[in-house]
């Protein structure tokens, strides 16, 4: 099967070769832009599957291109900048990144961030049964098992688990989250999603208290991970 199509914004020649090189030889398309009036530029005449775009370029703030792509853009962004504070990063994604990674940065951990938001993208389409080591989720029947029995969730924490899931591999915010489920006005009630996010826990992790399936992003938010059998 053919690889994606991915565009990196760049304004550092080294870091735009580097990641050519990198994402060519594990089969990727590759089309790359210094600035941001660029990236929009190809971005909107040749719309990738995935972008990776970096939050200081020359032009204009990564920031800022970000919602201007979010405006109609619906693929993967992942953010790869030295601008890396908690501040940032939250920014980053409450305005619709995907991920978020800190130069200097790994290949292997970009590639397997750029996998897993690949497959984010195309997760409600292809896969309406979620299947996570011994935990399955089924988003139609709006029902999850557990070693193949059915395990008993609130409303609330059916919903948290299916946005979760939806967001598979993307970091999610506490903000974001309690935005989605419980609305704007308790987006600083962090107490709310501590407590379901532990009553999740306890009913879907081998062991609540090393979860490894809702992780947490400290200070930011929680990241859902799937270990397919």
């Amino acid at each position: 099967m053919a690889k994606a199509d991915l565009l990196i914004i760049d304004d550092e020649a080294q870091i735009r070769k580097l990641l050519s090189i990198t994402l060519q030889s594990n089969g990727y398309t590759v089309r790359h832009a210094s600035t941001a009036k660029e990236g929009l530029i190809t971005a909107a005449t040749h719309p990738p599957d995935l972008i990776i775009l970096d939050l200081g370029l020359p032009d204009e703030d990564g920031h800022t291109i970000l919602k201007k792509l979010r405006e109609w853009f619906t693929n993967p962004v992942i953010i790869l900048s030295v601008q890396n504070s908690e501040s940032d990063v939250i920014k980053a994604l409450d305005n619709g990144a995907n991920d978020y990674l800190s130069k200097p940065f790994r290949t292997g951990e970009l590639l397997a961030r750029i996998r897993s938001a690949l497959r984010t993208s195309v997760l409600e389409e292809s896969k309406p049964v979620i299947i996570c080591d011994d935990l399955q989720i089924d988003l139609a029947e709006r029902t999850v098992k557990k070693n193949d029995e059915l395990v008993k969730l609130t409303a609330t924490e059916y919903a948290l688990l299916a946005l979760f899931a939806k967001n598979e591999g993307k970091v999610l915010t506490h903000q974001y989250l309690l935005r989605d489920i419980w609305g704007p006005g308790y987006i600083n009630q962090s107490q709310y999603l501590r407590v379901f996010i532990a009553q999740l826990r306890k009913k879907i992790e081998k062991d609540p208290n090393r979860p490894e399936i809702i992780v947490t992003e400290s200070g930011i938010g929680y990241r859902f991970i799937c270990k397919e059998q």
